[in-house]
């Protein structure tokens, strides 16, 4: 791995004094930022290759808080329903899926993804189904494939039909086999080192599909294993009712009986929280992934974020699955984080710097992982978006972090991971993007043709 510098750009540095350079450099060694600074970089580093920045700006790369990433080979399905109703049309399309398909969905989702800035992603994978292979793997390797820093989280249903949960009982799986899968997957990949490119967390899917033993014993296995623990909570008023006819309480309350909120505990969505459901989140360090794009597709309301980060909570965003936002875009979630703010709470809920500090820093946090990634500053983990500003759709706008945020998404001038390029000139270059698209087309008539969705 050499020495890359980025010379002339903007530098939002998003640090801890949120320093801002209109005319700065970035200078990276192997997989670690060396340097940030104002002017032009040094010109005496042996065997850089220095890439001429000006024109763009430069942030800490994006960071994604919550997906599934299987659903890239189900979108457009259910376009109108809302979230039960969503759910319940997908189960038993879901049930076909096996390691190729998801194989070929992760790979298509994180290249997409990557294209929208995004250097670390995680993933809530749920759906298991008898004789599928191993979907966990699969996945993993395709992040490999793309390169992104992955934190894939071994989900699960163990509450069918049957027994009053939500989905299907042929896509759920038993408790014992569920620990045993989860600790396996510990085992075998989880990467608790400094610079790590893959964590593995615990992730029940939500309180309408996973009994409360399993609940109580998740949050057991992955706290013996030191690693984080996520589910879905508060994201609709469905939900909300079903935690009151099941357990007598909100869904905070039950996951504050059971022990599960904390600060190794993130939630996906958090809409449907009161007052005292945020101060309670608050006081426990748990963090929040917002996910505007597929909370109002579904239209299942819109996040207090601003109340949310007044008391203090931890919150990132969220691309949430493809199935539910077929745009997959992590930008776009940065530009709808600050639209439905203000339209919820007026033009001040959410600035523009705002918005790009929970793509970022705030994703980290979420994570864990804020002393590595998440801010441009030395020491810390090259993971760096670069965007070109100096076109016809960027270039008037006087502030750079406003032209981001608010303008049309700008072209990807470099997307640098560990040091290593994904994205340059606003192409991937470590997949053909083209062959990947022929492969996602056939997954996708692969499995909508077995649950008889297309002929």
């Amino acid at each position: 791995m050499s020495v890359t510098v980025l010379d002339g750009c903007t530098v939002v540095a998003m640090d801890a004094q949120r320093r801002e350079h209109a005319s700065g450099h970035v200078v990276v060694d192997g997989n670690r930022i060396t340097a940030v600074g104002a002017g032009a970089a040094p010109r005496n580093i042996p065997g850089a290759r220095y890439v001429d920045a000006g024109g763009c700006l430069a942030t800490p790369g994006l960071v994604n808080t919550h997906h599934h990433l299987y659903q890239w080979v189900t979108r457009g399905i259910a376009a109108d329903d809302t979230l039960f109703d969503w759910l319940t049309t997908l189960y038993p399309v879901w049930a076909g899926i096996d390691a190729d398909i998801v194989a070929t969905a992760a790979t298509g989702s994180l290249a997409w993804l990557a294209r929208s800035g995004c250097t670390t992603s995680t993933d809530h994978h749920y759906v298991f189904p008898r004789g599928a292979g191993d979907l966990f793997a699969a996945e993993i390797a395709a992040a490999a494939r793309v390169g992104l820093r992955f934190h894939p989280c071994r989900g699960s249903m163990d509450l069918g039909q049957s027994h009053g949960g939500l989905p299907p009982d042929d896509v759920v799986e038993d408790r014992d086999e569920i620990l045993l899968a989860t600790q396996q997957a510990i085992d075998t990949h989880h990467d608790p080192s400094p610079s790590s490119m893959l964590r593995v967390g615990v992730a029940p899917c939500s309180p309408f599909s996973v009994t409360t033993e399993l609940l109580h014993d998740a949050a057991e296995l992955a706290r013996r294993n030191g690693v984080l623990l996520h589910t879905h909570l508060a994201e609709t008023l469905d939900e909300e009712d079903f935690c009151r006819e099941h357990f007598g309480c909100s869904p905070v309350q039950y996951l504050e009986r059971l022990g599960w909120l904390g600060e190794d505990v993130w939630i996906a969505h958090g809409i449907h929280l009161d007052d005292a459901a945020i101060d309670l989140v608050a006081a426990t360090r748990t963090g929040v992934a917002h996910c505007p794009s597929s909370n109002a597709r579904l239209g299942a309301g819109i996040c207090r974020t601003r109340e949310l980060r007044d008391a203090g909570v931890r919150v990132g965003l969220g691309v949430d699955g493809a199935a539910s936002n077929e745009a997959s875009s992590l930008w776009e979630e940065v530009r709808h984080a600050v639209l439905f703010a203000r339209a919820r709470g007026g033009p001040r809920a959410l600035t523009v710097r705002d918005a790009l500090e929970l793509a970022t820093i705030g994703g980290a946090t979420v994570l864990g992982r804020q002393d590595e990634i998440g801010s441009l500053e030395p020491g810390k983990l090259a993971d760096i978006a670069l965007w070109r500003l100096d076109g016809l759709g960027h270039v008037d706008v006087v502030d750079p972090v406003a032209a981001l945020v608010l303008g049309a998404q700008p072209p990807l001038e470099l997307l640098l991971v560990n040091g290593r390029p994904v994205v340059e000139r606003d192409r991937v270059v470590t997949v053909d993007t083209d062959e990947v698209a022929r492969e996602v087309a056939a997954a996708s008539h692969t499995l909508l043709g077995k649950a008889g969705v297309v002929a």
